[in-house]
């Protein structure tokens, strides 16, 4: 079974704080998702592997360390992913972007996937999906088996906010992919939405009703 590692960090509280309010404007919740998601970048990599490499600073000859891997590629889930595309670049700025798409029927409450664009070479690359919101799990479901479809094998999702029902539908379809999130809801209400939860974070994010 994957892992949660649920990034318990004081200023990633205070900030998704913020963005629970429904006071904040669209430009607060994306400063504060931008934010957040670059200091989660920092726990989501902390185990990428390092080589080292020798050159002259300054000062000395000396032999130091760079990441094994700089071709990271970060998939945003369509469109709320979007919102935490800047914040990994900002961490990771040689990395790619692929995007995937997914629409939730409102009736149904599952992904339909309308738009897959990717980089080269994906399969042989360490992916970061991200997406703010676990709630069923469907559209993360999905955009995972897309991948490995095109032979992905080192996948890892990203999200703000999660649902025990969403993580516990995730890691029975990919028990293979490790799961990152700065909190761990209650429940998800009748609508599918995530409670407390932080709204629709694509409506938030882009000021759409």
């Amino acid at each position: 079974m994957s892992d949660v590692h649920a990034i318990d960090h004081p200023l990633i509280a205070d900030k998704l704080t913020a963005m629970r309010r429904p006071t904040a404007s669209s430009a607060e919740f994306r400063m504060h998702l931008r934010s957040i998601t670059t200091l989660m970048a920092y726990e989501v990599t902390r185990d990428f592997a390092t080589k080292p490499v020798e050159f002259a600073t300054p000062v000395a000859t000396g032999t130091f360390p760079v990441l094994a891997e700089p071709a990271v590629i970060i998939v945003p889930i369509l469109r709320a992913g979007i919102g935490m595309v800047d914040g990994m670049l900002d961490v990771l700025p040689q990395a790619r972007v692929g995007h995937i798409g997914m629409a939730r029927d409102e009736k149904t409450h599952e992904p339909d996937e309308y738009y897959c664009k990717l980089p080269e070479g994906i399969e042989a690359a360490p992916v970061i999906v991200v997406d703010p919101m676990l709630a069923t799990g469907g559209s993360a479901i999905d955009a995972v088996s897309n991948l490995k479809e095109r032979g992905c094998k080192r996948i890892r999702l990203m999200n703000l906010v999660a649902a025990p029902e969403g993580i516990a539908a995730f890691q029975k379809a990919h028990p293979d992919v490790d799961i990152y999130v700065a909190a761990v809801d209650e429940c998800l209400n009748e609508h599918a939405y995530i409670v407390p939860g932080l709204g629709d974070a694509g409506d938030r994010i882009f000021g759409t009703v």
